[in-house]
C-alpha cells in the first residue's frame, strides 16, 4: 500500500516495488511505474495503485456428474497483472489521496471474474462424465482442462490479467455417496478378511485335529505295546511256571527213582535176609529173635526160665551146625 504524506497544498506519495502507480491529471496518464516516489497536488490528481505480485484465490465448486451425483471440487488459482494500465482502465484501482487506501474492492472483482470462468469450466467437465469416471481419473484431468480454459479466456486477457497456476486439492462426492461407493470395496475387503479368518480358523482346527489324531495314535500305540507287554509277561510267567513244573517233575522223578532204588535195595536186602533166615533152624531163629528183642528192650527186671524151657533150648542148640552157630 502506498504511503501519502500531505504538506499543505502538496503531498508526497511513496510506493513499494510490488505496486504499480498510475497518476492521472485531467484524464491523462502523467506518471506510470513501479515503486514511484513523487510530489503532487491532491486537488488536481487521481492516482491508481495496482498490485504486481502473484495473487492466489480459493476455488470451490459444487456440481453434478452426468449421472446426477453431487461432486465438489476444491483448489486454488494463481494470477497476476500483466498490463497494469489496461487493468486500471477496466477496473477501478484508485486510492484515497489522504489515506493511500483503495477506494473500492477491485481485487474481489477480478477474483469473481476468475471464479466465474473457472466455475463454468468445472461444471461442464463434471456434467460430461459419470461420477465413477471422475473419481477414477482424479483431479489431474480437470486441472489440465481448467488451466487450458483460463489461459485461453479472453475475459482475462482484455483486462490485462493472466493465470499463472491452477492447483486442485480435492475432487470428491458427498459423504453419503462416498460411503455408498466405498461399500462394495469395504464389503470385498471384509469378505477377504472373513475368508482369511475362516482359513486361519480352519487351519487351527486342522492342526488341532492332527494333534488329536497324533495323540490318539500315540495312545493306541502305547496301548498296543502295553498289550504286547502284558502278553509277553503272561507268556514269561507261563514259561516260568512250565519250567518250574518241569523242574519239579524232574525232581519228583529223580526222587521217585531214588526211592525206588532205595526201596528196591531194601527189598533185595530183606529178600536176601529172609532167604537167609528161611534156611535157619527154629532154635537159631528163636535166638536171633531173642537178640533182636533184647536190643529193643530198655530194661529187664526179671526173667523166668523154667527147666523145661531151658532143656528144650539147649536141646535145640545142640542140633545147630557149628558153622551156623558161629554166626
Amino acid at each position: 500500500m502506498a504511503t501519502i504524506r500531505n504538506i499543505g497544498l502538496i503531498a508526497q506519495l511513496r510506493s513499494e516495488a510490488s505496486s504499480h502507480i498510475i497518476r492521472y491529471r485531467n484524464g491523462r496518464v502523467r506518471q506510470s511505474g513501479r515503486g514511484l516516489v513523487f510530489w503532487f497536488r491532491p486537488e488536481t490528481a487521481s492516482i491508481s495503485e495496482l498490485p504486481m505480485d502473484d495473487r492466489e484465490m480459493t476455488l470451490f465448486v459444487r456440481g453434478r456428474s452426468r449421472d446426477f451425483q453431487a461432486v465438489a471440487v476444491q483448489g486454488t488459482i494463481g494470477w497476476h497483472v500483466v498490463d497494469p494500465e489496461l487493468l486500471a482502465s477496466r477496473v477501478d484501482f484508485s486510492i484515497g489521496l489522504a489515506t493511500g487506501k483503495l477506494r473500492g474492492e477491485p481485487i474481489e472483482r477480478i477474483e469473481a471474474r476468475l471464479n466465474g470462468i473457472a466455475g463454468q469450466a468445472v461444471l461442464q467437465y463434471l456434467g460430461a462424465n459419470p461420477v465413477g469416471a471422475l473419481l477414477d481419473a482424479g483431479p489431474e484431468p480437470l486441472r489440465i482442462t481448467l488451466e487450458s480454459v483460463l489461459a485461453a479466456a479472453s475475459a482475462l486477457a482484455e483486462i490485462g490479467v493472466e493465470v499463472v497456476s491452477v492447483r486442485l486439492t480435492n475432487l470428491a462426492p458427498t459423504s453419503e455417496l462416498e460411503r455408498a461407493l466405498q461399500t462394495p470395496t469395504f464389503e470385498a475387503l471384509q469378505q477377504k478378511a472373513d475368508e482369511a479368518t475362516f482359513s486361519r480358523r480352519a487351519l487351527a482346527v486342522e492342526k488341532e485335529r492332527a494333534i488329536a489324531e497324533n495323540e490318539l495314535a500315540t495312545k493306541t500305540e502305547l496301548a498296543r505295546r502295553e498289550t504286547q507287554l502284558i502278553a509277553q509277561e503272561s507268556e514269561n510267567a507261563r514259561n516260568r511256571a512250565v519250567g518250574v513244573a518241569e523242574a519239579r517233575g524232574l525232581e519228583s522223578a529223580a526222587e521217585a527213582e531214588r526211592i525206588r532204588l532205595v526201596e528196591g535195595a531194601k527189598a533185595e536186602a530183606e529178600r536176601q535176609r529172609v532167604a537167609t533166615y528161611r534156611d535157619l533152624p527154629p532154635a537159631v531163629l528163636f535166638g536171633l529173635a531173642a537178640r533182636e528183642l533184647a536190643g529193643k528192650l530198655e530194661t529187664i527186671e526179671h526173667v523166668n526160665i523154667t527147666p523145661d524151657l531151658l532143656a528144650a533150648a539147649l536141646g535145640e542148640f545142640r542140633k545147630v551146625p557149628p558153622s551156623i552157630a558161629a554166626r
